[in-house]
């Protein structure tokens, strides 16, 4: 049964692409080169930021970009509501609202200059809309560093015998990076082989272990020494050239997720396991109701606002011509989806053919299936993408690879791309706020140092912060996730609405747009009032005041998006 809902839901994103991407390129986007048109990257060409790239080596780098462990841990989060729920949302929401949202963020990015999103607010809006897009961006990305940075940590003392092949990827992509660029060699065959050598360190790496422990440091302390190294690397990667780390660690790295899909669907299909899990299940145990939680806990595995980011704040700056958009854009959110229909299935029927595990929240447990893992919410979400790890490992098991090596070539996945969404938040943080400098009229924020600097530092501040809230202390970026997880959708919201205006003033007809925006936002204002109302409950102020300020941020930019919607007409 499972490796029919595959099929079926792999079928449905081939002729997503072939029919709805090819609508939306012709009859609203227009994504053909104009005459005398130039992409910003040879127009503004820097060869840091603004580099003309090749259209698979750029798919690559967004790919894994927006493919962190947002898109692994939502769906196996929301498995606790039952098999149907969590799949019904990735495929319609990827293929007529993330696909499209990153697709038009592309677009129009790339045929304003490379700005970002938050800037083209300010073209399509007006001034105030443009600083509020742009507060709201920043606190929002702040966000996704420090939580991103905690998942990865929290991985590599969980599994330390990940953190050799992950390490090594890092100085193999440098490598990589100088050759292609000194000796003008395609990166297909060179990426190809450091990938053979990364998987000779995850081998390696289940032998050789790199447990803190083993150096003295506590067990307090080695979250918190992964994370400061986490801040450091991440820094250093947003101020060197794109061509140097980004694009060859993006393109292993997209090798990688290939290469691991593949994997994990083949032994699916070996494997053929039932569906363990329910159609549906009705919340208990304290769990919150489906809707609106729902959408807001699959988040980046259908629709993610922070995807336009990516779109508009790095991939349009790299766009070497403008008929690769659909490919990129489009392509990607779909290779998205692929990745959440993979942890939807691990979570509802690989973690059946479990015998022994390490659960975060339950401990030891043995004979593993739907009913013991999502026993009750809290070790739902305390779990996260432990299902993704052990059922996909399950399914490699299938194919006659030893337990330990399986779970460590998923922890490797789930980590790469954890990383590589770090470093180019990092990266993309730095440009929106050079670009609230020039907002604001501070053009010291524009320098990349001091922009890395007012990044990193805050999101340093909530990982290492903490907070209450209500199921005792917490991380404060922990605390605050459910927040982003509705703060994010409201991005796309915003951006939609944003891309609504931009193509509505070219003459495009909209509904496309406009329909998945009415819906995202409403599900996303009513996820965060229902936040607000559970932060006062507990009363913890400070969690209430900053979802507080994010909805009203939200509130304002909706007031100046519907008057300018009424000034165009």
């Amino acid at each position: 049964m499972s490796a029919l809902v595959a099929l079926v839901v792999l079928g449905c994103f081939a002729m997503g692409y072939r029919l709805y991407a090819r609508y939306l390129g012709e009859r609203v986007f227009d994504d053909r080169a104009e005459e005398g048109f130039v992409v910003p990257s040879v127009a503004h060409r820097d060869d840091v930021d603004f580099v003309p790239t090749d259209r698979h080596v750029l798919f690559g780098h967004h790919f894994t970009s927006i493919a962190g462990a947002a898109p692994i841990i939502g769906p196996c989060v929301a498995a606790y509501w039952g098999y149907a729920p969590a799949l019904l949302w990735v495929v319609f929401g990827t293929i007529f609202m993330g696909a499209a949202h990153d697709f038009g963020a592309l677009v129009a990015s790339t045929r304003e200059g490379g700005r970002s999103v938050a800037d083209l607010a300010g073209v399509v809006i007006g001034p105030r809309a443009r600083l509020m897009f742009l507060c709201f961006v920043v606190v929002l990305v702040w966000l996704v560093l420090a939580v991103f940075a905690m998942a990865i940590a929290g991985l590599f003392v969980a599994l330390p015998s990940s953190v050799l092949p992950v390490q090594i990827e890092i100085v193999i992509a440098l490598v990589i990076g100088l050759l292609i660029h000194k000796r003008r060699l395609p990166l297909l065959i060179p990426s190809l082989i450091a990938l053979a050598v990364l998987y000779l360190f995850v081998y390696l790496g289940t032998l050789y272990p790199i447990d803190l422990a083993d150096f003295g440091v506590a067990p307090a302390a080695r979250a918190n020494t992964w994370i400061v190294f986490l801040f450091g690397y991440s820094a250093i990667a947003s101020v060197l050239p794109v061509w140097l780390l980004l694009q060859p660690r993006d393109f292993i790295n997209s090798h990688q997720l290939f290469v691991g899909l593949g994997l994990l669907f083949l032994g699916l299909f070996v494997a053929h396991p039932e569906l363990d899990a329910p159609a549906f299940r009705a919340p208990g145990d304290g769990a919150p109701d489906l809707f609106p939680v729902l959408f807001v806990t699959v988040a980046c595995g259908a629709i993610s606002g922070f995807h336009g980011l990516v779109s508009s704040g790095t991939t349009s700056k790299q766009l070497a011509s403008m008929k690769d958009a659909r490919f990129i854009g489009y392509g990607s959110m779909l290779g998205e989806g692929t990745l959440a229909l993979a942890s939807t299935l691990a979570a509802v029927s690989g973690i059946a053919l479990v015998t022994e595990c390490q659960l975060p929240g339950q401990g030891a447990v043995t004979d593993l299936s739907w009913g013991v893992y999502y026993d009750t919410w809290a070790h739902a979400g305390a779990n996260k993408a432990a299902a993704f790890v052990l059922g996909g490992g399950a399914f490699l098991e299938a194919l006659g690879m030893p337990s330990a090596l399986a779970r460590t070539l998923m922890a490797v996945l789930v980590i790469s791309f954890a990383a590589t969404t770090l470093d180019t938040a990092t990266r993309i943080q730095r440009l929106i706020v050079g670009e609230l400098g020039t907002s604001v009229g501070v053009s010291a924020l524009k320098n990349k140092y001091l922009g890395t600097v007012v990044a990193v530092v805050p999101a340093v501040a909530l990982a290492f912060g903490k907070t209450s809230d209500g199921a005792g202390a917490k991380a404060l970026g922990w605390a605050l996730w459910p927040v982003f997880g509705a703060s994010n959708q409201m991005l796309a919201a915003l951006t939609l609405l944003v891309l609504t205006l931009y193509f509505r003033s070219r003459g495009k007809r909209v509904v496309a747009l406009m329909v998945p925006m009415v819906l995202v936002a409403i599900v996303a204002v009513l996820a965060i009032v229902s936040k607000l109302r559970a932060f006062l409950h507990e009363g913890n102020s400070l969690l209430a005041g900053i979802s507080a300020l994010m909805l009203a941020l939200i509130l304002w930019m909706c007031v100046e998006g519907a008057l300018a919607f009424r000034r165009q007409r």
